[in-house]
């Protein structure tokens, strides 16, 4: 058993608790509380004068698929050969050694969403990870997958239309193939539901089985999309893509979370009404493209006082140990401290549907908590420590 003493703990649920503490043990929270009873024996860590929160979960980046710093050896997140490639999986091309993931900790993130990018209209599975464990991406693992990623916008039209001469070169071919693949989808699954009506049948009436249906791993994962138990996580920069990506949801009932939403402030109004998550970012880099010209954080004030539940992310393109600058500048631009506080804890996991491990310190949950030498809202304040999964985690 430890404990957690004498600490500042800020947490999206629990709140503001001062001189508090946190016991954990056997990798989960115990209890939190200001007159908590600490067991005989248990390791005391005395944290006077600093700030415990539950460590920050960036809900969308690529660390792990893309490490630049040995050029085109290390991209693995876009397997731009055709289109649509829903048989990826991302932790295939993850690298756990990849160097960006040393700065993860320093960020005081705890929890990633990381994955495929966005080169093509369906690019594979993404998934979960803490940044542990012994170098194997399975042992890392929180959730796989989370999401199944798709693309609007100028990065397909470019890779597929403009440099390869195929099929999308315009918006309206994004959405084409992505309906196209949905409705191959369908078609798929009430192949194999036929199959399985006539299986039974055929036992019933003791005669040999029917052939199965020839297997598709690219339709088997459209097809955990059609029966929503995993969303689409759908990059989408401007507002047009962003109305298109609902439309499309609608059309087959999926469920979809609006990546990236830089544009998201001119229809704020339209997804909170369509009760769409939206994982704002990256803000803190150069206009790209045409379609980044707008990108601020006043998107993310916007889209939540609008209704809309929002994360904050960095894309890989914000280095993660400079993470904790997301809220700080959403709040420069007009948010609370509060709303900020769950734009990188409880949100994210919502939206990633890891709420009951992490994301709040609470009891049953993880032991995932970060010891801040201050506010960490405030630009001075470092991580002091780190535990995940009630272990002290090295931070290089």
């Amino acid at each position: 058993m430890k404990a957690i003493v004498n600490a500042t703990i800020l947490c999206p649920v629990q709140g503001f608790i001062e001189n508090g503490t946190i016991l954990f043990d056997k990798g989960k929270i115990v209890d939190v509380g200001k007159s908590v009873k600490i067991p005989k024996g248990s390791n005391v860590i005395d944290v006077e004068g600093q700030y415990v929160l539950p460590g920050f979960i960036d809900a969308h980046c690529h660390q792990g698929m893309f490490d630049g710093s040995i050029g085109w050896a290390g991209r693995d997140g876009n397997e731009m050969t055709v289109p649509t490639t829903p048989e990826m999986r991302g932790i295939d091309g993850f690298n756990p050694f990849e160097p960006s993931l040393k700065e993860v900790l320093r960020g005081g993130v705890t929890a990633i969403n990381t994955g495929p990018g966005s080169g093509n209209v369906i690019s594979g599975e993404a998934f979960v990870i803490k940044p542990i464990g012994s170098g194997v991406i399975d042992d890392m693992i929180v959730l796989s997958p989370s999401g199944l990623k798709i693309a609007f916008g100028e990065n397909p039209k470019r890779v597929h239309g403009q440099e390869n001469k195929r099929m999308p070169m315009t918006r309206m071919g994004v959405a084409a193939l992505l309906r196209k693949t949905f409705t191959e989808g369908q078609n798929y699954l009430e192949e194999w539901k036929s199959f399985g009506m006539k299986s039974r049948e055929a036992k019933d009436k003791g005669e040999a089985p029917p052939k199965p249906p020839k297997r598709d791993l690219g339709l088997e994962t459209i097809v955990k999309v059609l029966k929503r138990e995993i969303p689409l996580h759908a990059h989408a920069h401007r507002a047009d893509d962003i109305a298109t990506a609902i439309r499309i949801a609608e059309e087959f009932n999926l469920r979809l979370v609006i990546i990236h939403c830089t544009e998201g402030h001119k229809v704020a109004k339209h997804l909170a009404r369509k009760k769409v998550p939206a994982v704002i970012g990256p803000t803190m880099f150069w206009t790209s493209k045409p379609e980044t010209r707008e990108r601020s954080f006043k998107t993310a004030v916007i889209l939540s006082r609008a209704g809309v539940q929002v994360a904050l992310q960095t894309d890989s393109l914000t280095p993660m140990n400079y993470f904790p600058l997301l809220p700080m500048y959403a709040i420069k631009h007009g948010m609370s401290r509060e709303e900020a506080l769950l734009c990188v804890t409880l949100n994210p996991a919502e939206i990633l549907g890891i709420q009951n491990q992490v994301g709040s310190l609470e009891k049953g949950k993880d032991a995932d908590m970060v010891i801040w030498s201050g506010h960490p809202f405030e630009f001075y304040s470092e991580v002091t420590q780190v535990f995940i999964n009630g272990k002290r985690i090295q931070v290089e």
